[in-house]
């Protein structure tokens, strides 16, 4: 039987760039070369597109760009590399479905899902519409509030105001949500550029650094609870409710605030990952209920990991963002979450593939 041949395309302009780089590194590994034919397509970090040869995936960007070659897409769902003469040896054929692991801008929200659509390829994830939602995180906790599910309380400021009125922004902030604060840029994972703010000094200094990532901030009030994930995947039944997992619980350790970049990244001990969450019985149905809420609320598709705060003096739970495009690395909680579940990693990858293609062919037929 002819192996299905999937681009895997990692990289991209964010600065979730590295992430990608491990997380593509990982789904690689784990596909099933039986069943699998992969074609490695990376996105540098100027936004042009290359083959790689699969050994050479996680080299050094110097090194890497040495064994490079120019890529294209074609709306013939067949991609080719500019030196023809250099083909033979990385790719023939068409593309059966496309897996998207860029991270962060351009990657997961909605940009390069657009460009899928119009390249008429199937593609793992969710579609543009959920991938722009997903990513914002003022529009994601608007819609879920209108589903009825609890979201912290928060203020946004974009740069362009907060210019000209950042006195007047800063009081606003101070006056409603108090200390301490977290500040993120609206548009971006991997807790890149979050800062907690506990006095106006700290905030100003907070806000500044998330502008560099975006044009529009979120701010919000800081709780002491506990982070719980949960991983959802499309039910392959058409018209069944979504799938969820065991939820998990991020518990940082003494050398860090929360969970920032350094922790979940660089520090091999910056974190501990509890999968199982170590949670009632009553209380993990809850948190599964909500999870398939915010999942259909925000017109999910695929896959989606749903990351909530319980509140440990009251025990409610607040939705904190949506990531329609979760990491795959070794110790990312989605795949994770999933294999605690009882669903191995291999057997996601192939599911996730599977309903990629079922999509298209129902948009198709």
């Amino acid at each position: 039987m002819a192996r299905t041949r999937v681009a895997l395309v990692y990289g991209g302009k964010s600065g979730e760039h590295e992430i990608s780089l491990i997380s593509a590194y990982s789904i690689l590994q784990a596909l099933d070369p039986t069943h699998f034919d992969v074609v490695a397509m990376g996105v540098d970090r100027e936004g042009n597109w290359h083959f790689n040869r699969l050994p050479e995936l996680m080299m050094d960007d110097t090194t890497r760009e040495k064994h490079q070659l120019p890529a294209k897409l074609n709306k013939s769902a067949s991609v080719s590399i500019m030196d023809q003469q250099k083909t033979a040896d990385i790719i023939g054929g068409s593309i059966d479905v496309v897996f998207p692991i860029i991270h962060g801008t351009q990657g997961e929200d909605g940009c390069l899902q657009g460009l899928l659509e119009m390249a008429n390829l199937p593609y793992v994830g969710a579609g543009v519409l959920a991938s722009a939602i997903g990513m914002d995180k003022d529009i994601s906790k608007k819609l879920a509030k209108l589903a009825g599910i609890n979201v912290t309380a928060y203020k946004t400021a974009t740069q362009a105001i907060f210019r000209h009125k950042s006195d007047a922004i800063l009081d606003d902030i101070v006056q409603t949500l108090g200390f301490p604060v977290f500040v993120k840029p609206n548009q971006l994972g991997s807790s890149v550029g979050i800062h907690k703010a506990v006095d106006r000094a700290t905030l100003l200094s907070a806000m500044q650094d998330a502008f560099q990532y975006n044009e529009k901030i979120i701010i919000e009030a800081g709780l002491d609870a506990q982070e719980i994930e949960i991983s959802v995947l499309e039910n392959p039944i058409p018209g069944e409710p979504p799938l969820v997992s065991l939820p998990g619980e991020v518990r940082v350790t003494s050398q860090h605030e929360f969970y920032s970049y350094d922790a979940k990244y660089l520090d091999p001990n910056g974190a501990e990952l509890l999968i199982p969450a170590p949670l009632s019985p009553e209380k993990i149905k809850e948190v599964q209920r909500l999870a398939q809420t915010v999942f259909e609320a925000l017109s999910c598709e695929s896959m989606a990991r749903v990351d909530f705060f319980l509140e440990r003096k009251t025990g409610t739970l607040f939705f904190n963002e949506l990531n329609t495009l979760p990491g795959f690395t070794p110790i990312s909680m989605y795949p994770k979450m999933w294999e605690a579940s009882g669903l191995p990693y291999r057997e996601l990858l192939r599911i996730l593939i599977d309903l990629a293609i079922a999509r298209h062919q129902r948009g198709a037929s």
